[in-house]
């Protein structure tokens, strides 16, 4: 492979990411038959897949350009991996099968289906600004992106391809990759290696820092309801304590971009248990521990937990008003001095502009940018 490309892939592994693609075998049902055939529009429009320049008072934390290096080929490739169905098994899914742009990358259903018919047992996180949090997979076992790349693809229940000499040589057999391929990584040919970098580089470039409450910073928020205002000083402020685990400008856990967690009060896997059972038949990392998945874009990417069981914001915010189980492993967060769950009691107006600033973290542009759109449509 290309030393220049390698060089940028060992700069990607020194970050801890997010994207947390939560999939674990479940039931069967039918087997899926496979699509038909998807056609490439090749020639690819030209995209800028760079770390854009973000204002500081939107990402304080410093400069992702200085950080990140991605290259456009090595993206463009994996953008067409990420679409492809030929990656699993019997060319029936695909990556976006389960994470679709419309939805912020999440998938709407509970539980995803993988190329057998078979349901996964976790719902798919959205996928947010994976170059700024850390940990993937519900479970966060992931620890970054090139880890996490193939496991969808091997997974006996996702897309069924252990075999990845076999899953090279049959994408070599295509009239598009062996030329995609060697403008990415010039002499490397198609390799398990050039797959999982490419489709890291096409994720690192999932940037989301263009929702109304970005543009909210840099103009005071002027453009705001009296409602969202309401819910906005709500989830900052001290009673609610949102930002604990909630921290902005990512909205999830204290952001570890730098490899640590600030949060004495979460597990070092960026996970917490808040409360949803008092026993768990599914104990995440463990103890009821689960990935704090990032609220950007969280008005799309119902339903919501590591198991789809709300179906909506307001369900959401119900059980943390109300709804927190008395578990031994509570986050401290939601403990009282006296180890019961520390209930919000919020009223209905309260509740309503809690969704309505929710709602303010959405970003149109991301959902319809062409460059992480479907290149087979």
């Amino acid at each position: 492979m290309n030393p220049n490309k390698l060089a940028n892939m060992r700069n990607l592994t020194l970050l801890t990411l997010l994207v947390g693609l939560g999939f674990l075998s479940a039931c069967h049902s039918d087997a899926v038959q496979p699509a038909p055939d998807q056609q490439l529009r090749l020639p690819l429009e030209s995209h800028d897949y760079t770390i854009p320049d973000i204002p500081p008072e939107v990402f304080p934390m410093g400069s992702l350009v200085d950080q990140v290096s991605i290259d456009n080929h090595a993206a463009a490739l994996g953008r067409v991996l990420f679409y492809d169905r030929k990656l699993s098994l019997n060319n029936s899914v695909s990556c976006a099968s389960c994470h679709l742009q419309e939805k912020a990358f999440a998938d709407p259903r509970a539980a995803s289906v993988g190329f057998e018919g078979r349901l996964t047992s976790r719902n798919s996180i959205a996928i947010s600004n994976p170059a700024l949090v850390g940990h993937l997979f519900w479970d966060s076992r992931s620890p970054n992106l090139i880890d996490l790349a193939l496991r969808p693809v091997e997974n006996h229940v996702e897309m069924g391809f252990e075999d990845f000499d076999a899953l090279a040589a049959k994408l070599a057999q295509t009239d598009y990759y062996p030329e995609l391929f060697e403008q990415a990584y010039p002499g490397a040919g198609i390799s398990k290696q050039g797959i999982a970098s490419a489709l890291t580089e096409f994720m690192m470039s999932m940037i989301s820092f263009d929702s109304k409450y970005d543009r909210g910073i840099m103009n005071d928020f002027t453009d705001f309801t009296a409602e969202e205002h309401i819910g906005m000083n709500l989830f900052f402020s001290q009673r609610l304590a949102c930002t604990n685990c909630h921290a902005a400008p990512t909205f999830t856990q204290a952001s570890d971009f730098n490899g640590v967690g600030s949060n004495p009060y979460q597990s070092s896997k960026g996970a917490a248990n808040i409360g949803l059972d008092r026993h768990y038949l599914d104990p995440g990392f463990r103890d009821g521990l689960f990935k704090i998945p990032s609220l950007r874009n969280v008005g799309l990417t119902a339903p919501y937990m590591h198991d789809g069981r709300f179906a909506t914001l307001e369900e959401v915010i119900d059980h943390y008003s109300d709804g927190i189980q008395p578990h031994p492993h509570l986050d401290h967060n939601l403990r009282n001095v006296d180890g019961s769950p520390r209930l919000l009691h919020l009223n209905t107006a309260e509740k309503k502009a809690l969704v309505a600033f929710l709602h303010t973290l959405t970003d149109e542009s991301y959902i319809t940018d062409s460059k992480y759109s479907d290149p087979f449509r």
